[in-house]
């Protein structure tokens, strides 16, 4: 027969491989939760990266499409500039141009041909083509309708015939575009 220390040790041999398996089955559960709960959390900072990456993108494309508009809107301003660059130094010319078209008026008056008249409309006529060049043309307003945009007018005075009232009279001050922009007003008299 069995001594007691031979009962005690198949005790626990029996006890001790029965014991083994519980902690066997709880560790293979833990693990099948510790697998479920990593699977669960790398498909949450998958989620993440992903929307992190759509956010990433619309943020670029955005910041191409306003760089785009600053580059559109630059070029814009750019081809402007360039058009009115020398607004300034024309604007300053006008009364050089008021002072000639005085001197052919009185030119036109003298009757006689001579080497000075000649000299003066050769010199008016260069300049007429250097403003034309330069984009600068004259606002048409004797018998015109008046136009608030394109005139200013200085006095009303009373039309010599019925057509007339309304209309513009008399130009006072020439006026001027560059590149379809007034540049000065016409002074006018219109007709009442």
């Amino acid at each position: 027969m069995a001594t007691d220390k031979e009962k005690v040790n198949e005790e626990l041999e029996i006890e001790t491989p029965g014991s083994t398996e519980q902690p066997e089955d709880q560790h293979k559960k833990e693990t099948k939760k510790d697998k479920a709960h990593k699977k669960n959390k790398v498909e949450e900072q998958l989620e993440k990266a992903e929307s992190e990456l759509l956010e990433l993108k619309d943020k670029h494309i955005r910041l191409q499409a306003e760089f785009d508009n600053y580059r559109k809107r630059t070029l814009k301003e750019r081809m402007e500039l360039l058009k009115t660059a020398g607004e300034s130094v024309l604007v300053g010319i006008l009364p050089v141009i008021d002072d000639f078209d005085r001197a052919v008026q009185t030119l036109d008056a003298i009757e006689a041909e001579g080497h000075l008249k000649d000299g003066v409309l050769l010199i008016y006529n260069k300049f007429q083509d250097f403003l034309k060049q330069n984009g600068i043309k004259e606002i048409e307003a004797k018998e015109q309708t008046f136009d608030t945009d394109l005139h200013e007018a200085i006095t009303t005075f009373p039309a010599p015939t019925d057509e007339l009232k309304g209309k513009i009279i008399d130009v006072v001050q020439k006026g001027y575009y560059l590149n379809d922009k007034v540049i000065r007003h016409s002074k006018v008299v219109i007709g009442e």
